[in-house]
C-alpha cells in the first residue's frame, strides 16, 4: 500500500467536500444555530409548562371540630406544604350547606360536579367527622394507660383501626388535571396527618419526636467532587456523540461514492495507479475527519447552550471537565466504525438519493444499541461488554462518572470488539470498492408489473440474495405477529395438548410454508434450492456423531451465555411452568415435536432457501454465518437465539460440505433429540450404569459433561473432515475464487520481478 496515494486521494476527497455546500452546512451551520434555537424555544414554552392551579370542592369543613388546623384564609394552611408557593396550586371552593342539607345529597352534589369537570377533586367530611376524630383520640389515651398494658397486642390493633376516621376524596382518572389534583391533595393530607399523629402523642403524655424515632441524613459525595450532575451527562453526552458521529460521517459519504458515480468522476478515480484499498484508505479517513469534526461542533454547541439555558438553576451542573479527554478519547473508533459502515452503503447506492435512504435503516439498528445503555438497569459488564456500540456506551458513560476502576476491568473487551468491528466495516467497503457489479450497478426505475414478470417468468434454479432476504423478513414477520395470538393469557391454562398445537403451528405455518411457496413461486429448480439431493453415504452419520460430539459443546457453551446473560426471574418461571407441562408427555411426543418437526422445516427454509440465496454473495462463509444470524433471530429468547446462531454455522458448513440437506436435518433431529432426552433421564440411571460417571455428573437443572475439550477436538477433527469434501459452488463464489487466485498469481508474478 502506497501511503502517498492515500495522501494524494485524501487531500482531493477534503477538497470536494469544502466545496460542498450542504456539507458546510452540516458541519458548521447547523449546530451552530440548532442549539441556540433550541434553548430559545425551551425558555419561550416554558410559560406553558408551569404547574397551573387546580380546583378542590370542600364539604363539610365546618366538621373538623377541635382537629389540627387544616384550612386558614380560604385555603390550605401554609405549614402543610413543603414549599409554601405550592398552596396557590390548590384553589378550594366550599360548599356552601345553608339552608342544612343532608351530607348525602352534598356529596351526590359533589360527585356531580366533578363528574361534569366544574371542580377537579372534592373532599368529603362526614357530619360526625369531628366526634370520630375525639373518639379516636380517647381510644389511643385509653391503650396507653397502664391498666391496658397487658391487653392482646392484634385486639387493641383491631379496635384502633375500627375507629379511624375515613373522609372521602372523589376525582376521575379521565382527566390529568384531576389526577394531579389528586396528588397533590395527598400530599397535603399527609402533612395533615403528620399533625394529627403529633397531638395524638402529646394526649398521651409522649413527645413529638416520638413520630420520627430515625431521622435518615443525605450526603451527596459527589458535591465534594468534579463529578456533581455527571449521572446526567453521562447518559446525555455518548448518545450525543455516537448519533452526530453517525450522521456526520452519512453525507460525506454519500457524497464520496454515490455522489461520484452521478457525477462521473469514480470511474476517473479508479483507472488510476491507486490500488481499491488505497481509494477505500483515502475516503475513509476524509470521512471520520469529517464525523469528528460535526461531533465536536455539535457536542461543542450543546454544552454552551446547556450552559446558558440551565447555568441559572440550582440543581444543574456542568459535566465534569475530564469528561471531554473521555469524549475525544471515544469519538476516534466510533467515527471510524461509522465512517466504514457509511462507506459501504454508499458505495452500493447507486444514487445520493438511494443513499439517504440508507441513513433510516442504519440508525433504526444503532439506536437501541445506543440507547440500551441509558436504561436504569444497564452497567457494564462482561455480557454488556461483548455487544458492539453498547459496550463502547457504557464504557464512556462510565469513565464520565469517574468509576475508573470498573472502566479499566472492561477496556480491553471494549477495545477489542470495537476494533474487530471496525475492521470487519473495513473490509465490508473494500470488497464493495473491489465489485465492479456493486459500482457500476445502474439507476433504475421500479415497474410494480415489469417486476413481477420478471420473477415469474425470468426464474433461476436458486433464489437471488434479495430473495433470501425477504423470506427470512417474512418468516420473522409472521412469526412475531402470529406468535402474539397463539401466545396464552395470563393465567390461562396451558397445557401438552396446547403446546403441541402452537409448535405445529409455528414450524409448519410460520417456517416451512414461506420458505415453499417462495420455492416454487421464484425459483425454477425446487430440488436444487432445497438441496434435496442425496449426499455421500458417508456424510449423514458423521453429521450424527458430530451431533453426539458437539452436544457436550454446546451445554459448556449455553452455561457461559447464561452467565453472561442472565435469565430474568419472570422468564424462568414462565420456562419452569413450560417444563411442566412438557415432563407430561411421553417421550416420543416430545423427540416428534421438538426433534423431528424443527429439524425438517427449520432446515429447508434456513439451510434450504435462505443459505441457497445468500450464496450468490460470493463467500461460502459469509452465506453460512448471515443464514445462522437469520435462524438465531427467529428464536425469540435471547439465550436461545444465541445458541442458535452457534449451531447454525455448524449445520450451514454441513449442508454445503456435502451439498445436501440430509446431513443437516439428521445433525439438527440428534441435538434436539438429546437436549429433550437428557432432561428425561431417571434419578438412579446414573447408579444404574456407574461408567457413565466418568463422562456426565448430576447438576442443578441438568447434566454437566466432564470432557467438553475432548468432544470439542474430536468434533473439529470431524469438521476438517467435511471441510475437504468436495462441495458444489455457486457462479458466484467460483467467480470470486477465480478472481482471488488472478490477484495472487499477480502479487507472485510482481514478486518475481522485483527480485
Amino acid at each position: 500500500m502506497s501511503f502517498s496515494n492515500v495522501k494524494l486521494i485524501l487531500s482531493r476527497e477534503i477538497r470536494d467536500q469544502l466545496r460542498d455546500r450542504r456539507t458546510l452546512f452540516m458541519m458548521f451551520v447547523l449546530p451552530i444555530l440548532l442549539y441556540p434555537l433550541l434553548g430559545m424555544s425551551f425558555i419561550q414554552i416554558q410559560q406553558f409548562t408551569e404547574e397551573k392551579p387546580t380546583s378542590v370542592l370542600v364539604v363539610g369543613a365546618r366538621n373538623l371540630g377541635d382537629a389540627p388546623r387544616l384550612f386558614e384564609n380560604s385555603q390550605f394552611a401554609l405549614e402543610l406544604f413543603s414549599d409554601p408557593d405550592m398552596a396557590r396550586l390548590l384553589e378550594l371552593h366550599f360548599l356552601r350547606d345553608e339552608p342544612p342539607r343532608p351530607m348525602a345529597e352534598q356529596r351526590d352534589e359533589a360527585h356531580r360536579a366533578v363528574q361534569a369537570g366544574q371542580f377537579d377533586v372534592a373532599l368529603c367530611f362526614p357530619e360526625t367527622f369531628a366526634e370520630e376524630v375525639e373518639q379516636f383520640q380517647q381510644t389511643i389515651r385509653r391503650l396507653a394507660t397502664p391498666s391496658a398494658s397487658g391487653r392482646n397486642g392484634e385486639s387493641a390493633e383491631l379496635e384502633i383501626n375500627s375507629r379511624i376516621p375515613q373522609p372521602d376524596t372523589l376525582y376521575t382518572t379521565t382527566s390529568d388535571k384531576s389526577s394531579i389534583a389528586q396528588n397533590r391533595l395527598d400530599e397535603v393530607w399527609n402533612h395533615w396527618n403528620q399533625r394529627l399523629i403529633e397531638t395524638n402523642l402529646t394526649a398521651v403524655g409522649l413527645p413529638v419526636a416520638a413520630a420520627r424515632p430515625v431521622e435518615l441524613k443525605r450526603w451527596d459525595v459527589a458535591g465534594e467532587t468534579a463529578y456533581r450532575g455527571a449521572a446526567l451527562w453521562s447518559k446525555i453526552l455518548p448518545v450525543l456523540l455516537l448519533i452526530w458521529a453517525l450522521t456526520g460521517a452519512f453525507y460525506p459519504a454519500v457524497d464520496l461514492c454515490a455522489g461520484e458515480k452521478e457525477r462521473g468522476t469514480l470511474e476517473t478515480l479508479l483507472s488510476s495507479p491507486a490500488e481499491r484499498s488505497e481509494i477505500v484508505l483515502g475516503k475513509l479517513v476524509t470521512i471520520m475527519l469529517f464525523s469528528m469534526l460535526t461531533a465536536v461542533l455539535n457536542l461543542a454547541s450543546v454544552g454552551l447552550t446547556g450552559w446558558l439555558v440551565f447555568g441559572d438553576y440550582p440543581e444543574f451542573a456542568p459535566p465534569p471537565p475530564v469528561s471531554v479527554l473521555w469524549l475525544a478519547i471515544a469519538l476516534v473508533p466510533i467515527s471510524a466504525l461509522f465512517s466504514a459502515l457509511c462507506l459501504a452503503l454508499a458505495a452500493f447506492a447507486r444514487s445520493t438519493k438511494e443513499g439517504q435512504y440508507y441513513l433510516m435503516p442504519l440508525l433504526l439498528i444503532t439506536m437501541p444499541l445506543a440507547v440500551l445503555p441509558m436504561t436504569p438497569g444497564a452497567e457494564l459488564n462482561l455480557g454488556n461488554s461483548l455487544v458492539p456500540v453498547t459496550g463502547a456506551v457504557l464504557l464512556l458513560r462510565s469513565a464520565l462518572e469517574g468509576s475508573y476502576l470498573l472502566a479499566l476491568r472492561f477496556l480491553p473487551v471494549v477495545v477489542a470488539v470495537t476494533l474487530a468491528a471496525c475492521l470487519l466495516a473495513v473490509r465490508w467497503a473494500v470488497d464493495q470498492f473491489n465489485s465492479e457489479t456493486v459500482l457500476f450497478r445502474e439507476s433504475e426505475r421500479l415497474d410494480v408489473g415489469l417486476w413481477l414478470r420478471h420473477l415469474l417468468h425470468d426464474r433461476q434454479p436458486t433464489p437471488t440474495v434479495a430473495g433470501a432476504v425477504f423470506c427470512a423478513a417474512a418468516i420473522l414477520m409472521v412469526r412475531f405477529f402470529m406468535s402474539s395470538a397463539l401466545s396464552p393469557s395470563p393465567g390461562e391454562a396451558f397445557d401438552f395438548l396446547d403446546f403441541a398445537r402452537v409448535n405445529l403451528i409455528t414450524q409448519l405455518a410460520m417456517i416451512a410454508l414461506p420458505a415453499l411457496l417462495m420455492t416454487a413461486l421464484l425459483t425454477s429448480s425446487p430440488r436444487q434450492t432445497l438441496l434435496l439431493r442425496l449426499p455421500p453415504w458417508r456424510t449423514v452419520p458423521a453429521a450424527i456423531v458430530l451431533a453426539v460430539l458437539l452436544h457436550p459443546v454446546v451445554n459448556a457453551i449455553h452455561v457461559v451465555v447464561q452467565e453472561l446473560y442472565p435469565v430474568s426471574e419472570n422468564l424462568k418461571a414462565t420456562l419452569r411452568g413450560m417444563e411442566q407441562v412438557l415432563n407430561s408427555a411421553p417421550l416420543w411426543q416430545l423427540v416428534l415435536l421438538i426433534a423431528v418437526v424443527p429439524a425438517i422445516c427449520e432446515e429447508l427454509a434456513f439451510r434450504g432457501f435462505i443459505l441457497s440465496g445468500l450464496r450468490h454473495v460470493g463467500h461460502k462463509w459469509r452465506a453460512i454465518v448471515y443464514s445462522a444470524v437469520l435462524f438465531g433471530l427467529a428464536h425469540t429468547i435471547l439465550q436461545q437465539s444465541l445458541m442458535a446462531c452457534i449451531v447454525g454455522v455448524v449445520l450451514g458448513f454441513v449442508a454445503v460440505q456435502s451439498g445436501s440437506i440430509l446431513p443437516a436435518i439428521a445433525f439438527h433431529m440428534v441435538h434436539n433429540a438429546l437436549q429433550v432426552s437428557i432432561g428425561r433421564l431417571p434419578p438412579d440411571w446414573l447408579d444404574r450404569w456407574p461408567v457413565l460417571n466418568y463422562l456426565i455428573r448430576p447438576v442443578e437443572g441438568g447434566y454437566m459433561f466432564h470432557w467438553p475439550v475432548a468432544a470439542g477436538v474430536a468434533a473439529l477433527a470431524l469438521m476438517i473432515w467435511f471441510g475437504r469434501l468436495p462441495y458444489p459452488k455457486s457462479a458466484e463464489e467460483e467467480l470470486q475464487e477465480a478472481i482471488e487466485r488472478g490477484s495472487h498469481e499477480d502479487d507472485d508474478g510482481a514478486v518475481r520481478v522485483v527480485a
